[in-house]
C-alpha cells in the first residue's frame, strides 16, 4: 500500500489518518459536500468530494467511492466504522477493482452479518451461546414451538439486525405474535431481510466484548471491554478491562473468541460480543463485529497497541508480529462518547456551530475528536463529536481521572451529553459495577434536568 483512501468522516477519519501517516502512507479522504471544510479534510494529504451531504448519495454510494479511488490513484481503502464498513458487497467491489481492502474477507463479513449463521459458527467454535432456535425460524408455527421450549422472557432478533433495530423483548406469551410481526416488518424495512431467530433474554445483563486480531492463519486477543452503560442499545460509556468478571468466564470468553476468529480465517481487527449474566454467572455470544469498534481506544491505552496500525499491516499482507504472550495489560481505561444531543429534550440532535471548546491537557487523557472551535456539527450524520479517553493505574484511579477530565471539558454553541457523563461517572452503581444494559432507561434521575426559565 502507498496511497490510502479513507471512506469515512469525523473522528474515525482523523484516527485513521494518524496511523496511516506514521506508516508513511499518502492519504485521501473521500468526503461529502458537507465535510469539505472539516478538520479531517484539512488534515488529509488530499480529499475527493463523492457526493452531496445525504449519506445515501455519498458515504453509502459504492460506485462514487470507487470512482474517487480511481481518480485519486489510491491503492487501498479503509472503511472506518459505520456506513459501509460491514457491507460485504462493498468489500468485494473494492477487491474486484484491484484495491487492497483494509478489513476481513467479504465472505467473513457476510457470515458474521447473518446473525443466525454467526450464532451457528460461534457454537461450532466452542463459543457459549444462549438457548434459542437452531438457526432461522421458518414460520409462526415453528416460532411458537421455539418460544415454548425457550420460555419467557425471550428475544426475537432479525437475522440481519444491527444498531438495536429488529429486536424485541417478549415477556408474556400473549405479546408474542405482535412482537414477531413488528420485528419482521422493521427488519424488512431496515435491512431488506425479514428473517429472524429466537433466544433467551437475560435480565440486567452486562455487555462484555473481546478484541481480536487475525492474519488469516492465526489470531490473538487483546483483552476485554465492558460496554454495559447504554441507552436504547447504543453504547454510552466503555471501559477496559471488564471489571468484576470471574477469571474462568474471562478466560472462556477470550479463548473462544480466538477460536472463532481462527475458524473463519479472520484478517484484521474484530470484536466478539457477549452478554454476561452475573446471576447465572454465564457468558453468551451476541455477535461478531467485523470492523474497528468505536471503543477501540480503551484497548489501545491498556495494551499500548495501535489497532489501526495493525489493521494496515495485516491488510498489506504482513503476518501478526505479536504472540499472545506478548500482549500485556497495564492499568484501566474509560471512554465517554460525547454526542451533540440534548439529554434534557429526549436526546434531540443539536447541530450547529461550536463556538468554544476546551479539552483536558493531561498525559492521562486522550481525546479523539471530530471538531475544533468553529466547527459546524452537521445534521446529516451520527451525532458523536468526540471521545474522551482516560487511563489510570487501576479502576479507581481511572474513575478519578474520568471525573476530572469531564469537569475540565467545555463545549459551547451546541447541546451535548457532557452533563450526562458527569452524572454517570458519579453514580455508585458504576463504582460498584451493578449497572447493566438498561440502567439508564431504568434510572431516570441520571439524566440532566431542563433549565428552569
Amino acid at each position: 500500500m502507498k496511497r490510502l483512501l479513507i471512506a469515512n468522516r469525523g473522528e474515525i477519519a482523523r484516527r485513521i489518518l494518524r496511523s496511516a501517516k506514521v506508516r508513511g502512507l499518502e492519504t485521501v479522504l473521500a468526503c461529502s459536500e458537507a465535510d469539505e471544510d472539516s478538520v479531517a479534510a484539512r488534515e488529509a494529504d488530499s480529499f475527493v468530494v463523492i457526493g452531496p451531504a445525504q449519506a445515501q448519495k455519498s458515504y453509502l454510494n459504492i460506485e462514487a467511492i470507487l470512482e474517487s479511488a480511481r481518480d485519486s490513484e489510491a491503492d487501498a481503502v479503509h472503511p472506518g466504522y459505520g456506513f459501509l464498513s460491514e457491507n460485504p458487497d462493498f468489500a468485494q467491489a473494492v477487491i474486484d477493482a484491484g484495491l487492497t481492502w483494509v478489513g476481513p474477507l467479504p465472505e467473513t463479513i457476510r457470515l458474521m452479518g447473518d446473525k443466525a449463521a454467526a450464532r451457528r459458527a460461534a457454537e461450532e467454535a466452542g463459543v457459549p451461546i444462549l438457548p434459542g432456535s437452531d438457526g432461522l425460524v421458518d414460520d409462526k408455527s415453528q416460532a411458537h414451538d421455539v418460544a415454548e421450549q425457550v420460555g419467557f422472557p425471550l428475544m426475537i432478533k432479525a437475522a440481519a439486525g444491527g444498531g438495536g433495530r429488529g429486536i424485541r423483548v417478549v415477556r408474556e406469551a400473549s405479546d408474542f405474535d405482535g412482537a414477531l410481526d413488528q420485528v419482521r416488518t422493521e427488519a424488512q424495512a431496515s435491512f431488506g431481510d425479514s428473517r429472524f431467530y429466537i433466544e433467551r433474554f437475560v435480565e440486567r445483563a452486562r455487555h462484555v466484548e473481546v478484541q481480536i486480531l487475525g492474519d488469516g492463519n492465526t489470531a490473538i486477543h487483546l483483552g476485554d471491554r465492558d460496554c454495559s452503560m447504554q441507552r436504547r442499545s447504543q453504547k454510552v460509556l466503555e471501559e477496559a478491562p471488564a471489571p468484576k468478571l470471574p477469571d474462568d468466564i474471562r478466560e472462556q470468553m477470550r479463548s473462544s473468541s480466538v477460536a472463532l476468529a481462527e475458524s473463519c480465517g479472520y484478517t484484521g481487527a474484530g470484536t466478539v460480543e457477549f452478554l454476561y449474566d452475573p446471576q447465572r454467572r454465564e457468558a453468551a455470544f451476541i455477535e461478531m463485529n467485523t470492523r474497528l469498534q468505536v471503543e477501540h481506544p480503551v484497548t489501545e491505552v491498556i495494551t499500548g497497541i495501535d489497532l489501526v496500525a495493525e489493521q494496515l499491516r495485516i491488510a498489506d499482507g504482513e503476518a501478526l508480529e505479536l504472540d499472545q504472550g506478548d500482549v500485556e495489560f497495564r492499568g484501566h481505561a474509560f471512554e465517554c462518547r460525547l454526542n451533540a444531543e440534548d439529554p434534557t429534550q429526549n436526546f434531540f440532535p443539536s447541530p450547529g456551530r461550536i463556538t468554544g471548546l476546551t479539552w483536558p491537557d493531561r498525559p492521562s487523557v486522550r481525546v479523539d475528536s471530530a471538531v475544533e472551535s468553529g466547527s459546524d456539527v452537521a445534521p446529516y450524520y451520527d451525532s458523536m463529536i468526540a471521545k474522551l479517553i482516560v487511563h489510570g493505574s487501576d479502576r479507581a484511579d481511572a474513575l478519578d481521572e474520568l471525573r476530572q477530565a469531564l469537569d475540565e471539558t467545555t463545549v459551547d454553541g451546541v447541546a451535548t451529553t457532557l452533563d450526562l457523563h458527569r452524572s454517570l461517572a458519579a453514580r455508585p452503581e458504576l463504582v460498584e459495577v451493578t449497572h447493566h444494559t438498561h440502567f439508564i432507561e431504568e434510572t431516570p434521575d441520571v439524566l440532566p434536568k431542563p433549565e428552569q426559565s
